[in-house]
């Protein structure tokens, strides 16, 4: 198990006139930078969040990789915010004030799920950031969401 605190960088980006989005997620494992990236259809930007750290989570899981720590840099208020409103969420049993359920429910259950089973953090950062002389994941993974949604709409 290391020691130091492992750092998460991620990004979602969804294109509204498609409801299709990406993901993007860069893992600095001890010396080695890893890369991940998905589509999805019919979604939305604050899915796509969402779906960024939790599939780089589940991406440590299956490598088996364990960290005392993990730090998820974020430019998403909306994944930030979610420990505070975790019990409110869980109370209402994710639901809204009408009875109906929030929209994901499926995937704030998740990250809740990890909350509980991990040593986590969400870390604000500021959203595309311009270039500077050191090296800024939350740039690269910002640049790489736009990217691969870019090129997957290409396709379409």
């Amino acid at each position: 198990m290391s020691h130091s605190p492992l750092h998460l960088y991620t990004d979602g980006s969804c294109d509204v006139e498609t409801n299709i989005g990406a993901w993007a997620a860069i893992l600095l494992l001890q010396e080695e930078k890893v890369v991940l990236s998905g589509v999805e259809k019919d979604t939305t930007h604050n899915r796509m969040e969402l779906l960024a750290a939790i599939n780089a989570i589940h991406h440590l899981d299956k490598t088996q990789y364990s960290a005392s720590e993990i730090i998820v840099f974020t430019d998403s208020q909306y994944l930030v915010g979610l420990p505070a409103r975790k019990v409110k969420l869980q109370q209402s049993n994710f639901k809204t004030k009408t009875g109906k359920l929030i929209r994901n429910d499926d995937l704030l259950k998740q990250i809740f799920e990890l909350l509980e089973n991990k040593n986590l953090s969400f870390t604000k950062v500021k959203a595309h950031q311009r270039k500077t002389a050191t090296h800024n994941y939350n740039r690269e993974v910002d640049k790489l969401v736009r990217k691969t949604l870019r090129t997957f709409l290409k396709k379409e």
